[in-house]
């Protein structure tokens, strides 16, 4: 089985909130875009959450993440793993999460998408001097409805909403 690598972080130094997923599915990978597969609600909820039109470029919806300070990586840098199941993921190596958080010091709380982010995340020990959160999956393979999973990340838009 191949290795197979997580993309840059979309952040800038204006970056308030850091989202956590795990690692890219196959369709993302493939694509080269966070969240590329279809029935993930990831970018629905972000535009939802911001109050925006559900962007179609993928250059529109970084810049729709970086202008309302919203962070975005994944905790693991790379990984093997058999199709797009987070369950499947092996012989993972993190990211620099550490680096990223010295670089980045204006990020205020962490969101974890899902449980394996999260356990990911936990089981770093990451030297974060900020709240982390654990947020339902966007992924289809949650099946909460769309209005569960909003009322849920809500509390991104809180961290954002903090003067």
């Amino acid at each position: 089985m191949p290795v197979i690598k997580s993309f840059l972080p979309i952040i800038n130094s204006k970056s308030k909130a850091l989202i956590l997923g795990s690692m890219p599915g196959v369709r993302s990978l493939e694509e080269g875009e966070y969240y590329a597969y279809p029935q993930n609600q990831f970018w629905k909820i972000m535009a939802e959450l911001l109050n925006c039109d559900l962007l179609v470029s993928y250059a529109q919806k970084k810049g729709m993440l970086l202008r309302n300070r919203i962070a975005l990586w994944d905790v693991v840098g790379s990984c093997t793993r058999n199709g797009s199941l987070d369950s499947n993921i092996r012989n993972m190596r993190a990211n620099d999460l550490d680096g990223l958080f010295k670089r980045y010091r204006n990020i205020r709380a962490i969101f974890c998408n899902g449980t394996t982010a999260f356990k990911f995340f936990k089981d770093g020990h990451y030297k974060c001097p900020v709240p982390d959160f654990l947020l339902p999956s966007t992924s289809p393979a949650n099946t909460k409805s769309f209005d569960w999973k909003i009322a849920r990340w809500k509390q991104v838009r809180d961290v954002l909403d903090e003067k």
